[in-house]
């Protein structure tokens, strides 16, 4: 038990950093990121980075889901259309992506929120806190 619980505090204790732009590291972590972000906004999308961090087998990505043009995703035809007509959505994303046999795969993910929607993910999903925003 004792084991246990140094283990889960080191999880959380661990540093973060920034992968590299243009590094194979974040190139994986965004590709990963990309399958299930476009299926769901059922468009092609490019992130623009506002945090991106990194400790251990835990990635934490958040920033604002944009069309390869540079524009806005049209949320029309998605699920988050009846929050954007009620002005109850942000156009952004948060993300979380842990590293399994060597390869990064999405933990969970938000999108539009108007509020700190990853709030227990460190808790709920064991994430180092040294990743998410304001934190570490």
């Amino acid at each position: 038990m004792i084991a246990m619980t140094l283990l889960s505090a080191s999880a959380f204790a661990q540093t973060a950093r920034e992968p590299e732009k243009g590094s194979a590291e974040r190139k994986a972590i965004i590709n990963a990121l990309r399958i299930p972000v476009e299926r769901d906004l059922k468009q092609k999308i490019v992130f623009n980075i506002d945090h991106f961090k990194t400790a251990g087998n835990w990635a934490f990505i958040s920033g604002s889901p944009q069309t390869p043009g540079g524009g806005r995703p049209d949320y029309n035809r998605t699920r988050y259309r009846g929050a954007v007509d009620s002005g109850a959505f942000d156009n952004n994303f948060f993300a979380l992506l842990n590293r399994v046999s060597g390869k990064w795969r999405v933990a969970t993910y938000a999108i539009g929120c108007t509020d700190v929607c990853w709030l227990d993910w460190p808790s709920k999903r064991r994430a180092p806190v040294s990743i998410f925003p304001f934190t570490g």
